[in-house]
């Protein structure tokens, strides 16, 4: 037997004509008898040669320089960003606000009358009052009546309970470390403009996101920032940040064990999402006189675990890499403050205005 390249290194993709380049297109012209690949067992792939038994179930993800510890300047404002929970809670704070207020000037105002000392202002005052009790500041203004003491103090626990809650989560944020990981799904890597992405070329998936025709997976393909030739082969470009990759999860840990093999630290990381799970197996040129034959052989070498005692040999440096960025850093559970980690405050402070 003789081993052949494809002229073009590719795995094969049809043109208009359905000519096939690659390897599906030396066994598309029957240049040869067997392909290794290995392929993804597609309909259309199966419609230009045969396959063999599945040598594994495989999965399709993306790739890219793993997320690193940074400090976020806007963090401080993320509780009002404006999604459906934090709505509904700063919807609730503002409706408990209006309440209280109508509340505790209602409260005084009758007891104005009932005691013959009615007060002035008193929705006003009661406005300032409840604004700055929310607040945490003082207030010169207080009712000298039961009643209207009894909804101050009822207001002064609940506003303590809430901002308390509020800058304690806050300081968590800032000093328990945590990563940011921008892109952990197909839906993530579109709705970001940070990270450029590129698709394997000649793949199937290249043909899988080029045949969309809507939604993300069609985006992903139109704003695509071009190919690249092989997942292992710039594996190199892919952990310095250059771009992110969609490509198999076995050629991925293989990258993943030789960084950590080289470096000794994980400069890859694997999107938990898979795209879509796919057979991987040998290709034949059409109705091949070995396919029986290599059946066999594949059959005793994956029921016997050779191939999964192989496949661990070459991948057997990922186990610290396939943890979460965040899981790297269990020794260190919380890190001093840092004049970097309040920027973002500091930056409003000084862009306000001091009351005289």
């Amino acid at each position: 037997y003789e081993y052949v390249r494809s002229p073009d290194g590719l795995w094969g993709v049809p043109d208009r004509n359905n000519s096939w380049s690659g390897m599906l297109g030396m066994l598309q012209r029957e240049e040869v008898e067997i392909a290794l690949g290995p392929f993804g067992v597609t309909y259309q792939r199966e419609q230009v040669c045969d396959f063999s038994v599945p040598v594994y179930i495989g999965q399709n993800k993306i790739m890219m320089q793993r997320p690193r510890l940074m400090n976020d300047v806007s963090g401080f404002i993320k509780p009002f960003t404006p999604t459906l929970r934090n709505l509904q809670v700063w919807g609730l704070v503002m409706l408990s606000l209006v309440v209280v207020c109508l509340a505790f000037a209602f409260v005084v105002w009758k007891e104005g009358q009932l005691t013959g000392r009615p007060a002035r202002n008193v929705l006003s005052k009661a406005m300032i009052w409840v604004l700055k009790a929310l607040t945490q500041e003082s207030c010169e203004h207080l009712p000298k009546t039961n009643g209207g003491r009894v909804v101050v103090s009822t207001w002064l626990l609940a506003s303590l309970v809430f901002m308390s809650s509020y800058s304690g989560i806050l300081t968590a944020m800032i000093t328990v470390p945590r990563v940011h990981v921008p892109i952990d799904s197909v839906e993530d890597l579109v709705n970001q403009r940070d990270m450029p992405w590129r698709i394997e070329a000649g793949s199937m998936m290249f043909q899988y996101f080029q045949a969309a025709t809507g939604g993300a997976k069609k985006a992903v393909f139109d704003h695509r920032a071009g190919e690249f030739h092989d997942c292992w082969e710039d594996r190199q470009p892919i952990a310095n940040g250059e771009f992110a990759a969609i490509c198999d999860d076995i050629t991925m840990m293989k990258a993943m064990s030789w960084d950590f093999s080289t470096t000794g630290e994980c400069h890859l990381y694997i999107t938990r999402e898979a795209i879509f799970d796919v057979a991987i197996a040998l290709a034949y040129k059409s109705n091949s006189a070995y396919k029986e034959r290599v059946n066999f052989w594949i059959h005793r070498v994956t029921e016997a675990g050779i191939f999964n005692k192989w496949l661990q040999l070459e991948i057997r440096n990922t186990s610290q890499c396939l943890q979460p960025p965040s899981a790297l850093r269990s020794g260190i559970t919380v890190s001093g403050l840092t004049l970097d980690a309040f920027i973002g405050c500091l930056l409003l402070l000084a862009g306000g205005k001091q009351r005289p």
